[in-house]
């Protein structure tokens, strides 16, 4: 079914998932999709270091990529959006996920110095 730009960016805003403003580095993401699991770390340069899921079968795991958005499984691209369950997340290879099912965000917390 084809879908307009507008419901598009209207069902956008309500989207309960992870956005770029929501992370920072250090945290981690754990993507459930209908095939695979993903690990994302998000790096100072805005890049994620990458297991898991595709990566793991190209044997690229531990690769540094950036997200370019996820889709509703069409070309309109959410470039602000990283993961968020019934869409696909999408890399800067082109690699694209199956439907994500869940997300998991581990916030990065600095280990206390101790004296």
């Amino acid at each position: 079914m084809f879908q307009s730009l507008d419901r598009l960016a209207s069902a956008a805003a309500v989207v309960d998932g992870v956005r770029v403003g929501d992370l920072e580095p250090g945290d981690c993401l754990f993507v459930k999709t209908r095939n695979s699991l993903y690990a994302l770390r998000l790096n100072d340069d805005g890049t994620f270091d990458a297991e898991g899921g595709w990566f793991s079968r190209q044997e690229s795991a531990g690769s540094r990529r950036r997200v370019v958005g996820c889709t509703w499984g069409g070309s309109a691209l959410m470039t602000r959006m990283i993961a968020a369950p019934g869409m696909f997340l999408e890399f800067d290879n082109r690699a694209r996920t199956t439907r994500i099912r869940e997300v998991r965000h581990l916030r990065f917390t600095a280990s206390p110095t101790v004296h």
